[in-house]
């Protein structure tokens, strides 16, 4: 009778086992998967990066035949853009600090309530 236990046991651990073992199998197969991914983007990245330096090239090219200052315009849109950004920040955190105030007065007026009854 003991011996029966101990084998449905060993056969329990020996399923279990097995399993774990697939699961890793399907994780190594996920994690390759990704990494062959993150190689993928690493690349369409680099070559993206490099044909807009070309283009970038080319227009400051053709703004300078044009006799356009293309680096202040350049400059001009970078100040613009870090503008946008800062407001858009600004307007992110008075956001946050106008539902701070409105939850901060919920409570002290449902705790006023609760107070007078």
């Amino acid at each position: 009778m003991g011996l029966g236990s101990t084998a449905k046991k060993i056969q329990s651990l020996s399923d279990r086992a097995e399993a774990m073992y697939k699961q890793v199998q399907k994780l190594q197969q996920r994690i390759t998967g990704l990494e062959e991914k993150a190689e993928e983007t690493h690349e369409t990245v680099t070559r993206m990066d490099h044909q807009l330096s070309e283009q970038r090239a080319l227009l400051l090219a053709l703004a300078d035949e044009q006799g356009i200052d293309g680096e202040e315009i350049l400059a001009e849109a970078a100040i613009d853009d870090a503008e946008l950004e800062e407001s858009a920040d600004g307007d992110a955190a008075a956001d946050t600090a106008d539902s701070t105030t409105e939850t901060e007065t919920t409570s002290d007026a449902a705790a006023g309530d609760a107070t007078t009854e």
